[in-house]
């Protein structure tokens, strides 16, 4: 920070006499060109970007050249006219310049007029243009800093509601088409993906509290940085009580609801199913938000479940999804199994699955009981014999002849 002196006197700063400013003034042109030779013999970085940043970033150290003419020109002004400079460049090329690299090119530049001042200066003003050119180094070099914070949490906000219109859109199931340039700008890239749903804060709270996701911020910058160190893409919203994550980049979707699971309130977690992409994560959403409103139906349900291990409280619930599922992948296959496969099934669970009293109700031999059981567990991935998968056989039955006599 520039010295005070007295209260509410302005801070000091050199005074360069008019020859100076008019040999400066003949000279900048010259100046420029030094400034940008030296960028390119001292920054690697520089020597190493595309054609067209440098061409803006040379336009950038001419500026940089004319704004410190324009401010030995003024002395009443406190404070260089950073916004001349830095606003000389397209908003794309401050992602491409760091706000190190910005102060190694300020240094530079300001090497590179330092290094004429015996030349530029009017005989006796040497001293005078050299702290001048100190003092612009410095008052630039700080409000540099600022434009790159102010830069930076506008680019945050913008991050955040643009990440909460993603999140948003993604449990709406409207997948509209700027969805990819959305993620681009969001830097996400992987694939497959997977939506994980939850509550945030204390069991109870958080219909009440009413979470925002700037309130939840905190929060949810504590997931993208567990996100990042994992190596993967993390997209976060919050919904009233609700905390919905978008992951991309894991194979496993119980996997990746056990790694944030902890960042959770109260209650179950919930892994929808693995999708392809992005765009896809719509489907993964709408299972899981689906689960997590039946999930009372199942209280001892393992903190995380996935999605599909609660189909048959999802379909009860009213899920048309869930229906379809359990239709299509259980009754359908069961049917085009035969009448004895699907009646075996029924009457097996009706006697408390037991394989006897099923052989007796069914004058069969007990080994063809159990045959029949292997076959249904092959044809649907359930078994009978397994609490769970009994009750979601149950339910699917139920389901499909509902669905055959009002078809």
């Amino acid at each position: 920070m520039t010295e005070q002196g007295p209260a509410g006197a302005k801070p000091h700063r050199p005074q360069v006499n008019a020859e100076t400013v008019r040999r400066i003034e003949r000279a900048s042109g010259a100046l420029g060109t030094a400034a940008i030779a030296a960028m390119d013999k001292r920054l690697p970085w520089f020597r190493n970007m595309s054609a067209e940043n440098r061409s803006w970033l040379g336009l950038v150290a001419q500026a940089g050249v004319a704004a410190f003419l324009d401010w030995i020109r003024h002395p009443e002004r406190n404070r260089p006219a950073v916004t001349e400079v830095f606003g000389t460049a397209p908003r794309e090329l401050a992602r491409a310049v760091s706000l190190q690299h910005a102060v190694e090119m300020v240094r530079v530049i300001i090497d590179a007029v330092e290094a004429q001042v015996d030349e530029l200066a009017a005989p006796g003003n040497e001293a005078e243009l050299r702290e001048a050119v100190l003092t612009y180094a410095r008052e630039i070099a700080f409000s540099a800093a600022q434009v790159y914070a102010r830069t930076a949490e506008a680019r945050g906000a913008w991050d955040a509601r643009l990440e909460a219109l993603v999140v948003d859109s993604l449990v709406r199931g409207e997948t509209e088409d700027s969805l990819p340039s959305w993620a681009s700008a969001l830097n996400w890239s992987s694939s497959p993906v997977t939506v994980v749903v939850g509550t945030i804060g204390d069991e109870g709270e958080g219909e009440h509290k009413g979470y925002t996701a700037s309130s939840a911020e905190p929060h949810i910058e504590e997931l993208r940085t567990q996100a990042r160190r994992a190596r993967l893409d993390l997209l976060a919203g919050v919904q009233g009580n609700r905390l919905i994550l978008v992951v991309g980049g894991i194979d496993d979707p119980i996997a990746a609801a056990e790694r944030f699971a902890g960042r959770f309130g109260p209650g179950p977690v919930i892994a929808g199913p693995l999708v392809r992409d992005l765009r896809s994560a719509s489907v993964s959403a709408r299972a899981a938000l689906a689960a997590l409103r039946a999930a009372p139906a199942w209280p001892e349900a393992p903190r995380p479940s996935g999605a599909d291990d609660l189909l048959p409280e999802r379909a009860l619930d009213g899920d048309p999804d869930a229906r379809a599922v359990l239709i299509s992948d259980v009754y359908e296959p069961l049917v085009g199994g035969g009448h004895a496969l699907l009646d075996t099934l029924m009457t097996y669970l009706e006697q408390g699955s037991s394989l006897e009293a099923t052989a007796r109700l069914l004058f069969v031999h007990p080994n063809t009981v159990r045959y029949r059981l292997r076959r249904v567990a092959e044809l649907t991935d359930y078994t009978p014999s397994a609490g769970r998968d009994g009750f979601t056989l149950w339910v699917a039955i139920a389901l499909g002849r509902l669905a055959a006599k009002h078809g």
